[in-house]
């Protein structure tokens, strides 16, 4: 597999394991509200990225105060968003310079590639800590673990 192939799966993990987090959270009556705001900054800092790459305008702050319905929909329309992109995505735009400004307005560069991995990891990272709100607020939070989803067969 190629490493365009392996983003591609990757992020169609990320995007069951967002779904997964999501559906976690509706069961909770009393949700801690960090959890809440952790969901839609995973949200919110994917489509900064998609935004940057595609080198439009920033849609959303870097933590918004989305709903649970506004982060369903902002979910999967960035899972829609997401697709086409890597779809149309080629295997040697991976290693090509992308020149950005972070929220703080500073400039960097970094490679598409090293990008594309930052949002999964980024996005692994606020999953584990909302599982880590959920426990100690006594729910059972969603088993995201890739390895989960793959011996599931929810990841190809």
């Amino acid at each position: 597999m190629d490493m365009l192939q392996e983003f591609r799966r990757l992020f169609a993990y990320n995007a069951w394991a967002n779904r997964e987090v999501l559906a976690s959270t509706r069961n909770c009556h009393d949700l801690p509200p960090r959890s809440l705001e952790r969901v839609a900054h995973i949200l919110s800092a994917e489509r900064l990225w998609l935004e940057r790459l595609r080198q439009v305008p920033q849609t959303h702050p870097v933590w918004p105060q989305f709903s649970l319905e506004q982060c369903a929909r902002e979910l999967e329309d960035g899972v829609q968003r997401w697709n086409q992109y890597l779809a149309a995505l080629k295997p040697e735009q991976l290693d090509q310079a992308l020149n950005y400004k972070n929220s703080k307005g500073e400039p960097w560069s970094s490679h598409v590639g090293d990008i594309l991995m930052h949002v999964i990891m980024h996005s692994a990272y606020h999953r584990g800590q909302i599982a880590s709100d959920m426990r100690g607020a006594g729910f059972t939070p969603a088993n995201t673990d890739f390895i989960h989803g793959v011996r599931q067969g929810l990841v190809d």
